[in-house]
């Protein structure tokens, strides 16, 4: 495997365990007692520090690792979760984030981490507590190391052990000095260890050793129905091993152990044959690791799934390749109807079916949960919220809503800034939301699911609602509209005001949001993606935003229309519905053409005037066949000269040549080899 391979391998990881971080920290903080959630966060900030270190990426290796002394500290019941702690982790995390992007950007990973190392060292040691008092235990249990003692499993497991009749040894072992790869060494004796029995615990941790991060001295705890004698002879015979001390343990000498702390007194008795002990690490060996895991309550380590990792360019590559057979498929049809060869025409439809199939899976496998972009909401939410001193609880409900791979990789920031305008416009602070007889805790719900061909997403907060007047007074103060047009509007129209270019009802700017961007850039990428936007409010109650989404954006079913000798397709989620109108059906506004159409009139686009069509004219005289769009909440009407049928088709590039086309969106290739157009309806509609 190339350099680049297992690059790609440890950032896809690295960003999972990150997000893993931050989920689990996320609930710790909302239960910080529960110390299952504790061993995920270690877990993960250990196998992080793992993939840096062999990755070469030090500055990410020593910090995840300062992390792991801390965490180490509160899994083992030595130190209590606290605000201070909780934010130098986040920042931790934060500083991991940047470091990952530095190296996705090509970069080192490298970073000045030292003050929030340092700021973890001192929580460590205590002396992040005012006055500079250790937090727990004495000044030997200090030099000794918060994790010098047996957790009480592993004490279990050696009482139990000494009970039943089994053998107990601590064993020290010494490689020398002049060994070039001590770790392996150690891996060896381990490996020994292994065959006749189980560690129980080592100091250092396993991982230290593995990481090369002791002094070529190391020393376990070691359950057997081996012979001190054979013990100390087989990891004798490892090679550079220059000591293997063995001694066995009672009741009486483990308790004498228990009572020692120190590093230096534990080896002073165990050379004189009386209890031995020595200061050990929380981390079990690899062979114990399994046995501490499955006491542990049920879900709380990760279950591994069947997945592979695909790149997405082959998943790309795959979409093409399945596009030219949709394209053949549909060729093949169009002919088997022409022969009319009851053979071909089985066989044709035979590979129809099959090929559907394929096309489901195919799409299938483009498909990704939003969760991939909903999990990093929470995070944003708490370090929002507690930039503008708010209590805010978010509600992520449908987060295994699925959706196409580039419609999720293009929705992420437009959320952002909606939920960053939901906390920051919406929430009322603490004071105002008691004086109006509400919860101090705002709520904002989160939620995705499906409906049709589309993905809904709402973004629902129980905060002060739109100001109507407010907002049309902005309005009209920007010329966005006029204070005629303001006394047609409805409700859902004003709100949608709030999308124009520029437009902010922000009284004062802040970092969260009002800084004259405004919600246009929101629905400027919606709309891009096909979709839309929704708002809905009530004064005092809260707002609701909707943000309706196509499942995807490669195959998609349309409209095939024919405009004089050339053909268009319309996607038929833009669709409203189709009809034939009488000339007298038409009216002229200001010398544009309308349409009347339900209670009211909407505008007829002269479509092959625009797109400069060969062999129309403009005289009517004859039934008229129309097409309905949509924008939002925004009608017209399209004049075509024919309906040729619905038709899925695929979604093609007009390459990097053509760009900047008007009202055309891409091309698709239909059964007969000719090539249409795709139209972009939303620019038909201003």
């Amino acid at each position: 495997m190339e350099t680049n391979q297992y690059l790609s391998m440890f950032i896809d990881e690295s960003r999972e365990h990150l997000q893993a971080l931050n989920d689990n920290l996320m609930s710790l903080e909302s239960n910080p007692e529960d110390i299952s959630i504790v061993h995920n966060i270690f877990r993960s900030a250990h196998t992080l520090k793992g993939m840096s270190a062999t990755m070469g990426f030090e500055d990410l290796a020593s910090l995840t690792h300062e992390m792991e002394n801390v965490l180490d500290l509160v899994r083992n019941d030595k130190l209590k979760m606290d605000p201070f702690i909780f934010d130098c982790i986040f920042k931790s995390l934060d500083f991991l984030e940047s470091m990952v992007d530095d190296i996705i950007q090509g970069g080192t990973g490298s970073a000045d981490v030292s003050e929030i190392v340092n700021a973890l060292k001192s929580i460590v040691s205590g002396e992040y507590v005012k006055g500079g008092a250790p937090q727990q235990g004495d000044a030997a249990d200090k030099e000794a190391g918060a994790s010098a003692a047996l957790d009480e499993f592993q004490l279990s497991i050696i009482q139990q052990s000494i009970e039943n009749g089994m053998r107990v040894f601590y064993i020290e072992v010494g490689i020398s000095r002049s060994c070039v790869l001590k770790a392996a060494r150690a891996y060896m004796v381990f490996n020994v260890l292994e065959q006749n029995g189980e560690v129980i615990k080592s100091a250092p941790s396993v991982e230290d050793i593995e990481q090369e991060k002791f002094d070529h001295e190391f020393s376990v705890f070691f359950v057997s129905n081996a012979d001190k004698e054979e013990l100390e002879k087989q990891i004798s015979a490892v090679s550079e091993i220059d000591k293997a001390l063995v001694t066995a343990l009672d009741a009486e000498k483990l308790e004498k152990l228990l009572q020692l702390s120190t590093h230096a007194a534990q080896r002073e008795v165990a050379a004189t044959g009386t209890a031995p002990a020595a200061a050990v690490s929380s981390a079990a060996a690899p062979s114990q690791a399994g046995r501490t895991e499955a006491k542990k309550p049920a879900g709380s380590a990760p279950v591994s799934s069947r997945t592979i990792r695909v790149d997405i360019e082959r998943l790309d590559a795959l979409m093409n390749l399945f596009s030219e057979l949709l394209i053949d498929r549909v060729r093949l049809e169009q002919l088997a109807s022409e022969l009319k060869k009851s053979e071909l025409s089985e066989t044709v439809e035979h590979m129809s079916r099959v090929s559907s199939d394929l096309q489901g899976i195919v799409l299938k496998l483009r498909m990704v949960p939003v969760d991939t972009v909903f999990n990093r909401f929470p995070r944003m939410i708490r370090d929002v919220a507690k930039t503008l001193d708010k209590k805010v609880d978010l509600i992520i409900t449908g987060a295994d809503t699925e959706l196409d791979r580039t419609v999720v990789d293009e929705i992420g920031d437009p959320l952002v800034h909606l939920l960053r305008n939901a906390v920051d416009h919406g929430v009322e602070p603490t004071a105002e939301r008691i004086a109006a007889g509400k919860p101090e805790t705002g709520t904002i719900n989160l939620r995705a699911f499906h409906s049709g061909n589309y993905v809904f997403i709402e973004i629902e907060e129980d905060g002060r609602g739109i100001n109507r007047d407010n907002v049309l007074k902005t309005a009209i103060q920007k010329g966005v509209v006029t204070p005629e047009e303001a006394a047609k509007l409805s409700d859902e129209e004003v709100y949608l005001l709030l999308f124009s270019s520029g437009f902010s009802t922000a009284e004062k700017i802040s970092d969260i949001s009002g800084r004259g961007v405004g919600l246009d850039v929101v629905k400027t990428k919606i709309e891009s993606l096909g979709g839309r936007v929704q708002v809905s409010s009530t004064l005092g109650q809260g707002t609701k935003f909707s943000v309706q989404l196509p499942l995807t954006l490669s195959i998609i079913s349309a409209m095939l229309v024919r405009l004089s000798n050339e053909k268009y397709a319309i996607p038929l989620s833009s669709i409203v519905e189709t009809a034939a109108i009488k000339p007298n059906q038409i009216r002229y506004v200001h010398g544009n053409r309308m349409v009347d159409y339900r209670d009211g009139v909407i505008p007829l686009v002269p479509l092959a005037k625009l797109f400069e069509v060969p062999g129309t004219t403009e005289d009517i005289e004859t039934e008229l066949q129309i097409v309905v769009i949509r924008k939002g909440d925004k009608l017209a009407a399209v004049a075509v000269d024919d309906f040729i049928g619905q038709q899925e088709i695929v979604l093609k590039s007009l390459g990097t040549y053509l760009t900047d086309l008007f009202a055309v969106s891409g091309a698709t290739i239909l059964g007969d080899g000719q090539v249409a157009l795709i139209i972009d309806t939303n620019a038909l509609i201003k």
